[in-house]
């Protein structure tokens, strides 16, 4: 799954105004990527590719603990979620926070193959979606387009930047998808992926600052700072 992480980020920001801004739950989304392609560049978590293990995609996660485990995640979104309540003193953001951190765990559940772990060993999990490419499609865009639909209704504000963001979303997936696939897990590779990251994220920061919840009105309107 690729874009359809970002789901719950557009989710979150629909349900209630309290959330973090749409472009910080962009990042907790893909905390645990953006840390797992970080620490294959310091050599502490591993990919190679392999033509055909999966249908849609060569990538073998086959190291990844301290990111990707059932226990690492659930770190990485108790810790997302305290920063977010150290910065904002809110513990509603802070639990939204956690919880988008903590659906990538359960979406690449449904996708991977099984490579996930519970606590880095032993037995290895997945219900291999990528197996299945229209199935995984399906499931992608269905995740995609109900949570940026809900978004705008829950929110109000120019419909341009939010459609400028969903258009790059869909542009990266379709590459994805259907452009040529890595020859091999170097730093280009890495640092492609961390790049498509860090646009989606920071035009999800530029599209959430011209909207806001329905249920904000007067002086409070746009005031949130995480």
């Amino acid at each position: 799954m690729f874009i359809g992480h970002f789901a719950p980020a557009l989710a979150a920001r629909a349900v209630t105004s309290e959330a973090p801004k749409l472009g910080t739950l962009f990042i907790a989304a893909q905390l645990v990527d953006w840390a797992f392609f970080l620490f294959v560049l310091g050599g502490i978590e591993h990919l190679r590719i392999e033509p055909g293990i999966t249908a849609m995609n060569s990538l073998d996660l086959y190291n990844m603990p301290i990111t990707h485990s059932l226990l690492g995640s659930v770190s990485w979104s108790l810790g997302f979620a305290l920063v977010i309540w150290i910065i904002s003193r809110n513990s509603v953001a802070a639990t939204w926070g956690g919880i988008v951190v903590m659906s990538h765990w359960v979406l690449d559940w449904i996708t991977h193959r099984p490579d996930l772990t519970i606590a880095g060993g032993g037995e290895r999990y997945g219900l291999g979606l990528w197996n299945y490419p229209a199935a995984a499609i399906t499931l992608e865009l269905a995740l995609i387009g109900g949570a940026f639909w809900w978004y705008l209704r829950r929110t109000k504000g120019p419909i341009v930047p939010p459609l400028i963001l969903l258009g790059i979303m869909l542009l990266f997936q379709a590459i994805d998808w259907f452009g040529p696939g890595p020859q091999e897990a170097d730093a280009m590779m890495v640092g492609m992926a961390l790049l498509s990251y860090a646009i989606m994220t920071a035009l999800a920061f530029w599209a959430g600052s011209t909207r806001w919840h329905k249920s904000e009105v007067g002086l409070g309107v746009g005031k949130a700072t995480f």
